[in-house]
């Protein structure tokens, strides 16, 4: 297993796992209607400098063998509004109107914006290894704790995120549905 920072070689398929990751999120985020479109849109998105689902700064990708298995994307809840107003721009342009972010970080952690591993690679220990190593680069960053939100009706991730240590704090809502929003203090 090796994680390194996403490159541009990586578009098509960390656009795939944040799909995997945020499901009808992306849909909402990309303005587009058909899997193929959205994963085009977040492709793009990954090769825009400045946003939330850009490879620079906050991208990571575990490869097994040479193959992408695994991404995260991480930046610090302080920067969210900044990193999600290019999408928001670029809604409004193209027709989408007004319709604000919901708020997924707090202002004080390092967010897990995604992550996610491709169904042929869990169960090794990959989403575990991509946590761990963005929770390093949040100590490094000077933040206190790390965030993410989960699906209540994913059980799974949320007993995967609790081993982590993390723990929910509030239930919250993202593009109309509940989301458990789950911290851990660092050190």
């Amino acid at each position: 297993m090796q994680i390194r920072s996403a490159g541009p070689g990586d578009a098509a398929a960390v656009s795939r796992l944040v799909l995997l990751a945020i499901e009808d999120i992306a849909y909402r985020l990309t303005g587009e209607r058909t899997e193929a479109a959205v994963l085009a849109k977040l492709a793009e998105y990954y090769r825009t400098p400045g946003n939330r689902f850009s490879a620079e700064r906050h991208t990571l990708l575990v490869a097994e063998g040479g193959e992408p298995a695994g991404t995260i994307l991480c930046y610090g809840g302080d920067q969210a509004d900044a990193l999600y107003a290019p999408i928001a721009e670029r809604l409004r342009e193209a027709g989408f109107g007004e319709d604000p972010q919901d708020r997924e970080a707090d202002e004080d952690e390092y967010y897990i914006d995604a992550v996610a591993v491709f169904p042929a690679y869990q169960g090794r220990g990959f989403a575990k290894a991509l946590i761990r190593r963005a929770e390093l680069d949040a100590v490094a960053q000077g933040y206190v704790a790390l965030g993410l939100n989960v699906d209540v009706e994913k059980d799974g991730a949320r007993a995967l995120y609790a081993r982590l240590g993390f723990e929910e704090d509030k239930l919250i809502r993202i593009n109309g549905h509940p989301y458990w929003h789950m911290r851990k203090a660092l050190a």
